[in-house]
């Protein structure tokens, strides 16, 4: 059967385009990524530093086994406080307008995920400190493995929703100057 013009589906409407933001509103919109960039950095910084040594079975230079493992749960602690304060009060008031930061959306579901990962994190790396049991490196990546890639895309993705060209779509400049968590 041939397909008739009413049967072909119509090309969907793309976003319409928004005009070039000044220098000083890219800045005013892109504030909430810059911010959340900056705690993300320090998560990946630390993630890294224990990532690799328990990638290369050796702990970094210059600190005792006890202050890695130390490192370790803040990082934890750190990453539980973050995610907490997002659900309480960040992501309430961004899904009145965007969907992707309402409770069991993508967002969320991420956190989700990454709290069963650093669980498993906190209980090993507490193990370890309390001599329940001996640090292996292979072990310790194993479990950072287990969540490492969701973790990583949760970072970049909640700051590439929070950009400029993003933001602008949903709130004023005013609006975003009154968020202020």
């Amino acid at each position: 059967m041939a397909a008739t013009e009413s049967s072909i589906p119509s090309t969907t409407p793309s976003e319409p385009t928004l005009p070039k933001l000044s220098s000083d509103d890219f800045r005013t919109y892109n504030r909430l990524a810059v911010m959340m960039d900056a705690y993300h950095r320090h998560f990946r910084h630390t993630w890294t530093i224990l990532y690799d040594a328990a990638s290369n079975g050796k702990k970094p230079e210059g600190i005792s086994i006890r202050q890695y493992l130390s490192y370790g749960l803040q990082l934890c602690r750190q990453l539980t406080a973050h995610h907490q304060i997002e659900e309480a009060y960040v992501f309430p008031e961004l899904a009145e307008r965007m969907p992707i930061f309402a409770e069991g959306d993508h967002l969320i579901h991420q956190h989700e995920e990454i709290h069963v990962g650093l669980v498993k994190l906190e209980d090993y790396l507490r193990a370890c400190l309390n001599g329940d049991r001996e640090l292996r490196f292979p072990e310790l990546r194993e479990i950072m493995d287990g969540f490492g890639t969701v973790l990583w895309s949760h970072l970049d993705e909640e700051v590439k929703t929070l950009g400029a060209e993003n933001m602008r779509k949903y709130w004023s400049k005013q609006e975003i100057m009154g968020m202020n968590w």
